[in-house]
């Protein structure tokens, strides 16, 4: 694979440093830090101890907040003053780029080709060198010349009477008389019109209600030898008039023939437009399918949504949408229907034919029949109205007016929305473009085509595309090839190789969606820059960490300084400088317990080191255990890139699911098992991708899903609010006796009631500032200084503490605050036992890490009762997770699993994989070379699988336990 080569780091003088000093924010102990300039940073140490801290809220905003300082006076009268980090100084910071963990973009139109940008390059490459081909035919695509479309005329009419047509109305409604005058006051005598060649008459016109095609007659001749300077003088004046469209008509034939200055199919006659960037754009009305608007998707009818049990009568609620028999509208036009046609409503809903079903669904008796709806009688209760008629559309009709109307209430488009399933539109089969942009191809491949193949596929494709192309395209795509692969190759040495450009945004992990903007900077070669990272290997299997460090080092050899928190051993161990963050977590931690190289670092004896020398692990058990005996068998799952995947999961088990990044793992068990589940235990309407079968669902009672998306997307959510406990505190300060005397209730003391809050920011503690071309940016709120409450709010006290300074206390605090009161301390206690005794309890959770996310969820599924029969799924936990914390979560999780319930887990990390009872490997490959299990067993059973990438690694792990056991 072509990659750019790396030029030499750049010599750093040694008073090329960013310098921090007096750093307070959050748990900050006053740090003073020397950062190298131009090098890889690490930043690692416990969760909590102030790592992120430090990189992001300290020197990140600092830098943002300079930055904001360099607009004008009138710019920043407009955005307000961003507060400054709570730091003495910082010197040295160049301007500084943030790549965090954060969600991804959620709109539909978003694709990692439109956001990369390799899309645009796509769409000027089809557009300069694609070749045209006709959808009917499949024969490519000509244009023609003036004397070309003479020339061929004479070819195939010679001798021939012929008319030429210029067109002028093509498929349009109107009278178009003054059309008609213009014309024959230019001295044409004839036209044709929707087939029919008229002569011109004076106040000519046409129903103008109808929809009409017209042609003026430009010229009748007989194809003679003599006749050819006429015909190219009315060749060209006819082109002229119907814009570079000519038609002719033989003998006063009906059938036409077409010839065009523009693309056109010789055989069939259709052309054409001359490809514009924006007509393979799916967010252009030129270029997106007209039928799903360019989404790909579109929402379809459910069936099995309308008729969910076809063994009831249309009376008990066989048909959803009308419900069970009552005194309604629409009913009584059922019933009205029912007695036009001798229809049954008693009846079982599979007895009825299927001409009477029509009927009721669709207001007719064939489906394709034209008519829309059917006159029926009602009968009315009121003596003066016994008797009307009025028109019955359907069921399935009316559900869709619904759906689409404009005037429908949000509440009853919602609930049309549940008898609608969304599926790939048809008219497009999901490739979003018209039909016309479809036939444009290059190699025979159009942009579909290629935009559906995995990134390192496509990258080999364009590699050897230019001995495919000709002189005149070759000079043509020349830069745009160059660019296009250089991008690719970015994103390949990123560990990206599986995902294809028209993956939607929204489908991607956090980890992923910071890896695209990692390489894109790179790709933007950008200098002098300090970059920030926030875990940059989550979602990467070990294989692919070569391939990152290596993206790493090549922004920093460009001239950058590259600052990444993170907890992955590789990476920490691959840096220029290692800064250990701790000791502890929380108030605990915030000073720097060691900085230098990575090998001075592992000299220091922190935690982090000793995890690194392997003075201290995480233990491989003895035996794994044996489970209840009973499993869930899935069979045949198809859906993305499985290949009629079939596992057998043991339950009473940890099950950890692995194989390198897009092998597949996520589409087995998020996207197939878990809804398959969801539908089990509750239910639910999620559909699950393709399986032929599935068995041992009534071993299970109850599932939950445990994924990383945010707890909130504004600094409005916190963990106390998430979790549920915040309520009881709230009636605890409602139960003070102050609080009694004045006549506060448990909503005086919520943050989102108008009369316990600060009215200036809406209990929202921070002002929102929209910035219209950069992220919103939150400032404390100067009325209550992010205290969220009024002035007589937080007059009450509880044991010293307003509701304020309950919401600004860690979890490790609140633990020890709340301790005799058990319906609050338990609930708060779970928070702890996962390992966020750090953070507080009204922390926003704009905030929050995808991992901190992940685990306030765990500990709210904790803190309810499981039933012994639960199935908890979790993807990828350990995010954000150093070593010392993955045993606290190992603990809890082998509490649940050890009460009888089942933990399934999709992991890259090795110290998760080894402790499991059970492992099931896909792979070997990401994208179309994955989708196969691999192993299915105990740890042990898989160290000699061959084709597993995490066999290698899993093996050198037990080697290392074995090492360090005789130790």
């Amino acid at each position: 694979m072509a990659t750019k080569k790396a030029t030499k780091a750049l010599p750093i003088a040694a008073a090329e440093m960013i310098e921090v000093f007096g750093a307070r924010e959050h748990n900050l102990k006053n740090i003073d830090i020397s950062i190298p300039k131009n090098k890889l940073v690490v930043f690692t140490g416990v969760s909590g101890s102030g790592k992120s801290s430090l990189a992001f809220d300290t020197i990140y905003n600092e830098g943002q907040r300079r930055y904001m300082e360099s607009f004008s006076a009138y710019a920043r009268q407009f955005v307000g003053d961003m507060e400054r980090p709570d730091v003495d100084k910082i010197t040295g910071l160049s301007p500084v780029i943030s790549i965090e963990q954060k969600t991804t973009n959620k709109n539909p139109r978003s694709t990692v080709g439109t956001i990369t940008e390799i899309y645009d390059f796509l769409r000027l490459l089809y557009a300069r060198v694609g070749e045209a081909y006709s959808y009917n035919t499949g024969k490519k695509m000509v244009k023609f010349s003036e004397e070309e479309i003479v020339q061929s005329v004479y070819k195939k009419y010679a001798n021939k009477k012929i008319s030429l047509l210029a067109p002028l109305v093509r498929g349009r409604k109107g009278h178009y008389r003054e059309l008609f005058e213009d014309i024959r006051k230019k001295g044409f005598l004839k036209v044709r019109v929707d087939g029919e060649v008229l002569d011109l008459v004076p106040r000519m016109q046409v129903d103008r209600y109808k929809v009409h095609d017209i042609e003026v007659v430009v010229d009748r001749l007989q194809v003679t030898d003599d006749m050819k300077f006429r015909l190219s003088q009315s060749v060209q004046r006819t082109l002229q008039m119907g814009k570079d469209l000519l038609f002719i008509l033989v003998n006063d034939d009906k059938e036409l023939a077409q010839y065009s200055k523009q693309l056109m199919c010789i055989d069939t006659g259709i052309s054409y437009e001359e490809p514009s960037p924006n007509a393979f754009s799916f967010n252009s009305p030129y270029g997106a399918c007209p039928v799903c608007k360019g989404l790909g998707t579109v929402y379809q009818i459910d069936m099995d949504a309308i008729i969910p049990d076809n063994t009831l009568t249309v009376k008990a609620g066989g048909i959803a949408p009308l419900g069970e028999e009552r005194e309604a509208f629409t009913y009584k036009q059922v019933v009205g229907i029912a007695k036009k046609y001798k229809i049954a409503l008693d009846k079982p809903i599979k007895d009825l034919p299927t001409k009477a079903l029509n009927v009721l669904l669709y207001g007719k008796e064939t489906i394709d029949e034209v008519a829309v709806s059917t006159e029926v009688d009602m009968d009315m209760e009121q003596p003066s109205e016994n008797f009307y008629q009025t028109e019955y559309e359907g069921v399935v009709t009316m559900v869709k007016r619904w759906f689409t109307a404009s005037t429908s209430s949000e509440s009853v488009r919602e609930w049309a929305e549940q008898f609608m399933k969304l599926s790939t539109c048809q008219s497009c089969a999901g490739t979003r473009l018209r039909k016309e942009s479809l036939w444009f191809k290059i190699d025979e491949k159009n942009i579909a085509d290629i935009s559906n193949m995995d990134l390192d596929v496509l990258f080999n494709w364009f590699e050897k595309l230019e001995k495919r192309l000709n002189a005149k395209q070759n000079t043509i795509a020349k830069d745009l090839l160059k660019e296009i692969r250089e991008r690719l190759s970015f994103l390949i040495n990123v560990g990206l190789t599986y995902l294809t450009l028209y993956r939607p945004s929204k489908s991607l992990s956090g980890g992923e969606y910071q890896r695209i903007r990692l390489a894109t900077q790179i790709g933007s070669q950008l200098q002098g820059i300090t970059y920030i990272l926030d875990e940059p290997s989550i979602g990467l299997h070990q294989r692919d960490n070569t391939r990152l460090i290596t993206a790493l080092q090549n922004l920093r050899d460009i001239g950058n300084s590259v600052l990444v928190v993170e907890h992955d051993k590789d990476i920490m161990l691959a840096a220029d400088h290692l800064i250990d963050i701790g000791p502890k977590a929380g108030t605990y931690g915030g000073t720097v317990v060691a900085a230098g190289t990575p090998a001075e670092v592992l000299a220091s004896g922190s935690e982090t080191a000793k995890y690194l020398k392997g003075e201290k692990w995480i233990p491989i058990p003895k035996e794994v255990r044996k489970g209840n005996g009973a499993f869930i068998e899935l069979k045949g799952a198809t859906g993305n890139n499985l290949k009629n995947v079939s596992v057998q999961l043991p339950l009473g088990k940890m099950i950890l699911v692995t194989g390198v990044s897009g092998s597949g793992k996520s589409t087995l068990v998020n996207e197939t098992l878990y809804p398959l589940l969801a539908t089990h235990c509750y239910n639910s309407k999620g559909a699950a991708m393709p399986y032929k079968s599935i068995s041992g669902l009534a071993h299970v009672d109850k599932v939950i899903e445990i994924d990383q998306s945010p707890i909130g997307r504004t600094p409005r959510s916190n963990p106390a609010t998430y979790c549920g406990f915040f309520t009881d505190i709230r009636t605890l300060f409602a139960a003070v006796p102050e609080a009694k005397i004045r006549g506060y209730n448990a909503g005086r003391f919520s943050f989102n009631v108008k009369s316990g809050r600060c009215e200036v920011c809406e209990g929202g503690g921070m002002r929102t500032i929209e910035m219209n071309f950069l992220p919103d940016v939150y400032v404390h709120c100067e009325k209550c200084n992010g205290k969220r409450y009024n002035r007589e709010t937080l007059e009450i006290r509880y044991k010293g503490k307003s509701i304020s300074d309950v919401l600004d206390m860690t979890v490790d605090t609140a633990v020890e605050f709340f301790n005799a009161v058990p319906f609050i301390y338990r609930k708060i206690k779970v928070l702890q036992e996962v390992g966020l005794g750090y953070i507080t309890l009204g922390q926003s959770a704009v905030t929050l890490s995808g991992g901190e996310a992940q685990r306030v969820k765990l500990a709210t599924e904790l803190g309810k009762r499981d039933t012994g029969k639960t199935f908890y799924i979790l993807d990828e936990p350990t995010t954000g997770l150093h070593f010392e914390d993955i045993q606290h979560l190992l603990d809890v999780l082998n509490k649940l699993v050890d009460r009888g319930n089942t933990v399934m887990v999709i992991e890259h990390n090795l110290d998760m994989i080894k402790v499991a009872d059970h492992i099931i490997d896909i792979g070997p490959e990401g994208g179309s070379g994955g989708g196969k299990v691999l192993y299915q067993g105990e740890p042990k059973g898989m160290l000699n699988v061959k084709e597993s990438f995490t066999a290698i690694y899993l093996k050198e792990e037990f080697k290392l336990a074995e090492k360090l056991r005789k130790k």
